[in-house]
């Protein structure tokens, strides 16, 4: 059997020499010239004060002063009288620790302003706080993470380097938290990379040239970089080892707390700490390192090199409710994050379903929606109340032994062994402990053996199962700022997932969690960004992010019919505490997905990883809920991590880096109107006539875009500010107005409602409406406004709204008591805004509903053309024919932007024809056509892709030469588009347009001899 301990694997440093100091505090001492003066002041107002026998004041004074060895700083900067109550809390101290006959003492002294802080508390050296005020936690919380180029704070910390008296051994630990005060608040662009700009004036004055100088390379370093930079320092003719690690201000929190747990975990304890603020949003930590004397770790020699490198980890995730075991040391860094990875998976993955609902899937009638109903109530149920969060990690934290041997099996697997040559000195072999590497039968017999129920074999069976399906990790990469798992999918049970995933991203970050799945290797779609109001949102929002994602990838994947890319979608749910941090969220869950699809090769900060998957991945990130404003920072960013796709990484890009705008050129929205001018033209109704309701509001893409486009009656507005309603039609000038600015319906001018018309805004409570009816609470009004009885029209466009809006539950309150629908035509804009079962039920009462992976496809068109635009491309002519300038729109932009739009408005007719005819051809509910004609496309165009069709070159050309976008067919030809475009996206155009063109023509039961008819024409251009 073999040994070894996967805690301390081979590593390097994240520098790649070793970097040397002079053995001088790198900081201009504090000296206090009043000190003199002060230590009599301060005895006098002792002696005054008389709470110490008058013989006993100079002694403790004078040991105070002298021999405690307290830094000048403390002295420079309390008063007399404060002071003063410190020395008799400290005799105090001694007193009560006679008293109990205890040589140790617990002394604990704070003084907290607006301006800062100062804390002194009893410290043994390389020793966490487990109890009591814990002054590192608080400074992270009030002072550290709330930093930012507004408003900073920076931190000295002594360690004192006497005792606190003749008979004790306790030392005192002291922190002074300060405001900062910089010498330029606002530095430009070129201003933000000098330190002598950025710093703060009493830094700059305390600092010596040597340290100026470090962080000034290490700053500029942070400034480039999404992650932290790590720095360590040598000390000539000492084993001290300094740290210094630069980030950006919020990327992280309690991180100095984390941070000191983590060197206690190798018996390190530190006599001085600073922490820098700078102007530019840089923070700066200094950590002045020591081994504990008599210590029997491995020397700091080694064990500083395993700490650079779990820093990292420590940054991606500083805390967890797994905490406390690694500050025991219990579990390491390592372990313990990885028993937080597990939770988080089981969590989400725990089947708790069963065998029995399997068994009442196969009962009960799918057709049927009361089933239904019974079928979607129960999954909810079981997964909530079986397994809740609490109830699992109490499981996980019942064996931290069983998380240790997992953590070995995941680490044998994705652990990267650097060259010998290149390594420090390791603690594999250093460290008298080893551990037992079992195989995968041996640790399920092991967990079996040691669990005491089914429920605990179940968690910890799912940290195995995670174990098996990870592909790829950047979990041993030097420097990241989330975790990320590249997942093999087909561990989700067919029941509840019965179309395959084709690939899964899990990501972890200390503001959230995210998942992005896709169910083709060409797959694109939006990153969605999910908000929670409060603790009761967040929880409802944690259980169903998979299966939202899930549905909303599935629902892509329908919508991309006429596309090359499949379906996908990736979401990030903001943690319950970090609701304001968007940005953060989705910086770090691009970059740490970037870890995963760009090959590392540079030691020490990119490294390469273990690769199991062992194909090269790209993925197309879209605008979503919340990342509209993101895409030009997440195509950039690719780019400056080298990657050779960066052009076409990201849609819904800046004209000036050649994206094609859906909400300037109304690219949606030309889709869902072909199908409310269907409606009218097979039904002979004037648009001017009808009436209609519209979630999603003047101020949204989908929204502003359906107001501008349509001619209609628009009755009702239901958007973020509350309710418009106007039965005899709202002003329709006043409401392009509202559309052309993008503003709420707050804004609209209420004195061009007619008498019967009326808004309510979220925040309005009892407010009367013209019929006399008395409005409680307008948040609630505006939530169910679309189930209002008193809305009265004859179509509805929901162009905005969460998912869910209307399931099986509520759909009864859009049919009249005589269960006649009260919207005869709805077309789903807003993704998923109808259950399945909600759009079945209204469409056996009369009404004719198009569902959302019909109606809305525009944008997923023109996000994919501008893709294809990107790699048709190379960069010079990519900045030439597609990147628009303030004063000038490149000819090519300007047509390639119309022929969009009526590939677009073609696609939306072809399949809207295809609909009506099917549902005439068969009375098929269009809910149900709309995916079978989705399914019949996906299907048909995956086996074209690999049928001797492909291997036809000459074919293939002639299908592309008209598949392909005539303008760019014109401006790159055919033969280099070939060349440029990678082959499986090609490959994909190619049987994406045979496939939906077929389906279009022939419907989803074509006879035999169709495809033969519709493939002659192709056939008779290559003779």
């Amino acid at each position: 059997m073999a040994h070894l301990n996967p805690d301390f694997l081979p590593v390097q440093s994240a520098s790649p020499l070793p970097h040397t100091v002079k053995n001088t505090s790198g900081y201009i001492e504090n000296a206090f010239p009043g000190k003199e003066e002060q230590m009599v002041q301060v005895t006098e107002y002792l002696s005054e004060k008389a709470f110490i026998p008058a013989g006993l004041a100079q002694n403790e004074v004078s040991w105070f002063y002298g021999n405690l060895g307290i830094d000048d700083m403390y002295f420079a900067s309390e008063s007399v009288e404060s002071i003063a109550n410190h020395i008799m809390a400290l005799y105090g101290a001694k007193i009560f620790a006679y008293t109990k006959n205890d040589n140790g003492l617990d002394i604990n002294l704070e003084r907290e302003t607006e301006e800062g802080a100062v804390y002194i508390h009893t410290s043994r050296p390389g020793v966490s706080q487990l109890f009591g005020p814990q002054h590192e936690k608080r400074i992270d919380s009030k002072y550290l993470d709330v930093s930012n180029t507004e408003r900073s704070y920076r931190l000295e910390s002594y360690r004192s380097k006497g005792t606190v008296s003749s008979s004790s051994s306790t030392q005192l630990r002291t922190y002074f938290v300060r405001e900062c005060s910089f010498v330029n608040p606002t530095p430009t662009k070129e201003q933000e990379s000098n330190i002598r700009e950025t710093a703060d004036k009493s830094f700059l004055e305390k600092a010596t040239e040597n340290t100026l100088e470090i962080y000034a390379d290490i700053m500029k370093l942070a400034l480039t970089r999404t992650g932290p930079v790590i720095e360590m320092f040598e000390v000539e003719g000492s084993r001290e080892r300094r740290l210094v690690i630069a980030y950006k201000q919020q990327t992280t929190q309690s991180f100095f707390a984390a941070i000191s747990d983590l060197y206690h975990y190798y018996d390190l304890y530190s006599t001085r700490k600073y922490v820098e603020q700078f102007s530019n949003g840089i923070t700066i930590v200094s950590l002045y390192l020591n081994q504990i004397p008599k210590s029997s770790a491995p020397p700091i020699e080694h064990s500083i090199h395993q700490i650079i490198k779990e820093a990292s980890l420590i940054y991606c995730l500083p805390t967890t409710p797994l905490q406390s075991f690694f500050q025991t040391n219990k579990l390491s860094v390592q372990e313990s994050i990885y028993g937080y990875i597990g939770w988080i998976f089981a969590q989400h993955f725990l089947n708790r379903l069963g065998n029995e609902y399997t068994s009442l899937v196969n009962i009960l009638d799918g057709n049927n929606s009361t089933h239904q109903d019974v079928l979607t109530k129960m999954k909810k149920r079981l997964r909530t109340d079986t397994f809740t969060r609490d109830y699992i990690l109490e499981i996980i934290k019942t064996y931290p032994e069983l998380v240790k041997l997992l953590y070995i099996n995941f680490a044998m697997i994705h652990y990267v062994n650097p060259s010998i040559n290149s390594l420090k000195p390791t603690l594999s072999y250093q460290r008298l402990r080893t551990d037992t590497i079992l195989s995968e039968e041996e640790l399920h017999e092991k967990i079996r053996r040691t669990t005491s129920n089914s429920h605990e074999l179940m968690v910890f069976e799912s940290f195995l199962i995670f174990n098996k399906h990870v592909l790829k990790t950047n979990f041993y990469q030097p420097t990241k700022v989330a975790l990320s798992f590249r997942m093999d999918p087909s561990f989700l049970p067919e029941i509840e997932y019965p179309t395959k995933l084709f690939g899964m991203f899990l990501v972890i970050g200390s503001e959230f969690r995210g998942f992005h799945l896709r169910f083709r290797d060409v797959a694109r779609g939006g990153i969605r960004i999910i908000r929670s109001r409060n603790r009761e949102a967040y929880s409802i929002n944690l259980r169903s992010l998979f299966d939202e994602n899930y549905a909303l990838a599935a629902t892509q994947q329908r919508k991309n019919k006429d596309i090359p890319e499949g379906g996908s979608k990736g979401t990030i749910l903001l943690d319950v505490n970090q609701q304001d941090k968007p940005l953060v969220a989705f910086e770090k869950y691009v970059d740490a997905i970037l870890d995963l699809l760009i090959m590392g090769q540079t030691p020490g900060i990119k490294e390469r990883i273990v690769d199991l998957y062992k194909k090269p991945e790209i993925l197309f990130f879209g605008p979503d809920e919340g990342t509209a404003d993101y895409m030009d920072w997440a195509s950039a960013h690719a780019r400056e991590r080298g990657a050779s796709f960066w052009k076409a990484f990201t849609t819904g890009k800046s004209q000036s880096l050649g994206g094609i705008p859906h909400d300037t050129y109304g690219m949606t929205t030309r889709s869902v109107h072909q199908y409310v001018l269907g409606i009218y033209r097979k039904l002979g109704l004037k648009e001017e006539n009808c009436t209609k309701l519209q979630t999603g509001g003047p101020d949204g893409d989908l929204g502003s875009n359906e107001i501008k486009i349509s001619k209609d009656k628009t009755c009702g507005i239901v958007d973020g500010s509350g309710v418009l309603y106007d039965a005899e039609g709202i002003d329709r000038t006043e409401l392009t107005r509202l559309a052309e600015n993008r503003m709420m319906i707050s804004n609209f001018d209420v004195s061009k409602l007619s008498p019967k018309g009326f808004r309510v805004l979220v925040d309005e409570v009892n407010i009367k409406l013209p019929s006399g009816e008395v409005i409680d609470d307008g948040l609630t009004f505006r939530n169910n406004f679309h189930l209002n009885p008193m809305v009265q029209c004859q179509v509805f466009v929901p162009c905005g709204g969460r998912p869910e809006s209307v399931d099986l539950q509520n759909v009864g309150r859009l049919l009249d008591h005589e269960n006649h629908p009260r919207f005869k035509y709805i077309v789903e804009g807003a993704n998923l805004f109808f259950t399945q079962e909600a759009r079945l039920r209204l469409e056996r009462a009369g009404t004719i509903v198009f569902k959302d992976a019909s109606a809305n496809k525009g944008g997923v068109t023109s996000s994919s053309l501008e893709v294809l635009a990107a790699l048709s491309f190379n960069d010079e002519e990519f900045a030439k024919h597609m990147q628009v300038t303030e004063d000038y729109i490149p000819p090519f932009y300007q047509d390639y932007v119309m022929e969009v739009q009526q590939i677009i408005e073609r696609n939306a007719q072809l399949e809207f024809e295809a609909l009506w005819r099917e549902h005439q051809r068969t009375k098929t509910p269009r809910s149900i056509l709309s995916d079978d004609l989705s399914l019949a496309i996906v299907n048909l165009n995956e086996n074209l892709q690999h049928t001797s069709l492909w291997d036809n070159v000459p074919l293939r050309r002639v299908v592309l030469e008209e598949a392909f976008p005539n303008l760019l067919l014109k401006q790159v030809g055919l033969e280099t588009l070939m060349q440029r475009v990678p082959e499986n996206y090609v490959r994909a155009i190619f049987g994406s347009y045979l496939a939906s063109r077929f389906v279009y023509r022939y419907g989803t039961e074509p006879s035999q001899f169709a495809f033969f008819e519709f493939m002659t024409p192709y056939f008779s251009k290559v003779q």
